[in-house]
């Protein structure tokens, strides 16, 4: 929490304490000023002394609705300025992550910290700021000003504080554990409802509504319990505060009614002691808002801090090394992979070399690590051990927004963003004109529905690319990674969603745009790799094969498996 803090302006909060400090001065004063013109104007009829008093009394009033004014302005101003930069600094990190942190925290729990979580230190550090000051100079400060009036009436709030402060402590700390829980449970909601919104249609299919809203039901009961015992524990502190003030309250009207009666104590002094009751129970009050949201503050600012604080398992090296680019030649040398908590690797023992103008097609049986080679090569992951290399150059020696520029990645998963067609595919080369995005999208066989649209370029896409089929969202995909200028491209299973009559044209129509680069495609079908220069074969995390596609059909078992779960021929008897 002291890092967030330490984020905030000097300077504004200097200018906030000042002016809050100007409110409290004269709310401090005021009941103090009403106490004197009781007993030295009314008392004994003094007009003047009344009109000048009464004067006081408007000047402090206005200094302390402008103080209050200015300070609750900037301290609002500071926590909001505070939740926009973690929320900033919470997607900056989240965008350097590799998907192995990814893996970690789930895209569910890191919305969750960046709304949810932000939202509590933003309204605790608002709190915490103005009321950490204003509540105990309240508290402390009635106490102090009771005593200038009447020393015997103060000793009556001292006697109250220590039972006060007992039970936050006490509250606090059986509150405190439920919070926490009450995220965690915030997180599993979350991932809950995105999972049911994102897989509405697999849900429908195989008529599991009820059983997915019962688990959506079990989470939310479980959450909703927590909030309730955490709510009325802390909800008992209120009207404690209340209680102990009111009696209070009755000891000063009972102990200085008989020293008015006794004529040893002034009425003033009274009704003083009494609007300083008021301000201790403002004081307490303010108190006990902060004790509501510190709980809750700590562990969403802890959870924050969790994400902030993460190493990257990916860094750009110190001083990073140029590829070069007038040649491209990439190998993976004896390199091996496994996921984190993994005990088998997911890739061992890798090794080949593809040149410029070639094309690798990497295949294998499901589960086989082709996607996990390609997201090597991307750099997605690091590898555990051996070495990638971009022209004779480890790609952990350059620097990832150089490694990025070399290489053009479709993933296995057709995502599209929010916005227009146009913007979409400018993803892949900002600078790009019309004419270069209509010919990326002829390469991926697009233009035929792009061109039925009626806005074409700047037709709308919608969350997720849902206006669109799957084959559509490929090509359009395809489309973006081609029109980008890099040196290697990599097709991730990227043609599944394709007919046969379509992944042919559009393997044919980018032959030309990727001649004097290197190709990396991934498939499941034989008819898509057929034409490459090198198919590696993967089974089961190694290499069981690399050739071209007549040597691999020949010698090649793991190969001629795969073909032959592919074609048959029909046997007549």
């Amino acid at each position: 929490m002291f890092k967030m803090v330490k984020r905030l302006s000097p300077a504004a909060v200097f200018a906030a304490i000042v002016f809050l400090l100007v409110q409290v001065v004269c709310l401090l004063y005021l009941p103090y000023v009403t106490a004197d013109i009781v007993n030295k104007g009314l008392m004994t009829g003094n007009i003047s002394y009344i009109w000048s008093k009464g004067f006081l009394m408007i000047v402090l009033s206005v200094a302390g609705l402008v103080g209050a004014l200015l300070n609750t302005f900037l301290f609002s101003k500071l926590s909001y300025q505070l939740g926009g930069e973690l929320r900033a600094d919470l997607y900056r990190k989240a965008m350097r992550f590799s998907k192995h942190e990814f893996d970690k925290f789930g895209a569910s729990s890191l919305m969750t910290r960046n709304t949810n979580d932000v939202a509590q230190v933003q309204n605790l550090v608002e709190m915490a700021m103005k009321f950490l000051i204003l509540s105990p100079a309240m508290l402390f400060g009635g106490i102090a000003m009771t005593y200038l009036l009447s020393p015997e009436l103060s000793l009556i709030f001292l006697g109250t504080v220590p039972f006060l402060a007992v039970a936050a402590f006490v509250i606090y700390r059986f509150a405190s554990p439920l919070y926490a829980r009450m995220q965690k449970l915030l997180d599993s909601l979350n991932l809950f409802f995105r999972e049911g919104l994102s897989g509405v249609k697999v849900i429908r299919a195989f008529n599991k509504e009820k059983i997915e809203y019962e688990k959506y039901k079990r989470a939310n009961q479980e959450y909703t319990k927590t909030s309730i015992t955490a709510a009325t524990i802390m909800s008992v502190f209120s009207p404690l505060i209340t209680m102990i003030t009111s009696l209070s309250t009755l000891l000063i009207v009972w102990i200085g009614g008989n020293a008015v009666a006794a004529g040893t104590m002034e009425i003033g002094t009274i009704m003083g002691a009494i609007s300083y009751s008021g301000q201790i129970l403002m004081g307490f009050g303010m108190l006990t808002s902060v004790i509501l949201a510190v709980p809750r503050g700590q562990i969403s600012a802890g959870r924050i801090q969790e994400v902030l604080d993460m190493p990257a398992s990916i860094n750009d090296p110190k001083q990073a090394i140029h590829a070069g680019h007038e040649k491209i030649r990439l190998a993976l040398e004896n390199v091996g992979f496994r996921y984190p908590g993994a005990g088998k690797k997911t890739l061992e023992g890798i090794s080949l070399t593809v040149q410029k103008g070639q094309t690798l097609a990497v295949i294998g049986n499901t589960g086989g690590g082709k996607s996990s080679l390609v997201n090597l090569i991307a750099r997605l992951y690091d590898v555990e051990s051996g070495h990638i290399r971009i022209n004779n150059t480890d790609i952990r020696d350059l620097d990832q927004k150089t490694l990025r520029q070399l290489v053009s990645f479709s993933p296995q998963k057709s995502t599209l963003f929010f916005g227009t067609i146009r913007a979409n595919m400018l993803m892949g080369k900002p600078d790009a004109t019309d004419h270069e995005i209509w010919a990326a999208l002829e390469m991926a066989q697009a233009t035929e529905f792009v061109r039925t649209l009626p806005k074409g370029l700047d037709s709308v896409v919608e969350k997720s690319g849902g206006n669109f089929s799957g084959g559509q969202k490929q090509r359009l995909c395809i489309a973006r990674a081609l029109l980008k200028d890099a040196r290697i491209y990599i097709f991730d299973d990227a043609f599944s969603a394709l007919d046969f009559k379509t992944d042919a044209a559009v393997r044919t129509a980018m032959k030309e745009k990727l001649r004097n680069a290197i190709t990396v495609i991934v498939a499941q079908r034989v008819s898509t790799i057929m034409d490459a220069d090198l198919i590696a074969v993967l089974d089961k995390g190694k290499l069981a094969g690399l050739g071209t596609h007549e040597q691999l059909s020949a010698s090649n078992p793991v190969y001629q498996e795969i073909i032959q779960s592919q074609f048959y021929t029909e046997v007549v008897a």
